[in-house]
């Protein structure tokens, strides 16, 4: 990862998901994923999506090889998080020396539409990890990778190669490539608009004045 890409993501980070989450409604943009919930990990992070492709099925409707988890956790590295679309399916695509492979490799995030397993082994290497459900369901013969750094859609958000995920403990945001620097402009200003209206709150002044005269409300 390059000094610039770094330095791009430090930034990033420093803002939480509901800022993000009003500049994409200010820009026009569906990037909110809702109904993942963080599974390990603590803090925020910031990272361009690496994105893989899932097919779910009964037990033994695909090759034990099909499953193909170690070809994902191989596609991705530091500065990146893994999304997963399984379209939502309650079988696991991760679990405990999954996380742990993709800890070792400084992989930021791992976020799936669907589900994971071995849950306390998961917090115990301490990657930042979400997923739609917890299960102990394997992914063996029954899930299938059919891509790997396309186009794929989570949680009805579509994400591809390169976009920018943000997530903490209030939820996780795409912001597309196409829109990073203008959200990132548009958050610089956010910032200082809202550490105006604290200073003010602080000394004294009620809510519905400091919005008011930042022009937040």
């Amino acid at each position: 990862m390059s000094a610039t890409s770094a330095a791009l993501l430090k930034e990033f980070q420093q803002i939480g998901t509901s800022t993000w989450s009003d500049i994409l409604d200010e820009i026009g943009v569906q990037g909110v994923i809702g109904g993942l919930a963080r599974r390990g990990g603590e803090g925020r992070f910031a990272a361009f999506a690496v994105t893989a492709k899932a097919q779910a099925g009964p037990f033994g409707g695909f090759r034990r090889e099909e499953f193909a988890v170690g070809q994902m956790i191989d596609a991705v590295g530091p500065g990146q998080v893994l999304v997963i679309d399984v379209g939502g399916a309650e079988v696991s695509t991760f679990g405990g020396l999954a996380s742990l492979a993709a800890k070792v490799k400084g992989v930021e995030a791992v976020v799936i539409d669907g589900a994971c397993r071995d849950l306390e082994e998961i917090r115990e290497t301490g990657l930042w990890l979400a997923s739609r459900h917890v299960t102990p369901m394997t992914g063996k013969k029954r899930i299938k990778v059919e891509s790997i750094g396309q186009p794929i859609s989570i949680a009805g958000v579509s994400v591809a190669p390169g976009d920018l995920l943000v997530g903490d403990d209030t939820g996780i945001v795409v912001i597309p490539r196409q829109h990073q620097g203008v959200a990132l402009e548009m958050s610089r200003r956010m910032v200082r608009m809202d550490q105006e209206i604290e200073r003010a709150i602080r000394s004294g002044t009620s809510f519905r004045e400091a919005a008011r005269s930042a022009n937040y409300i």
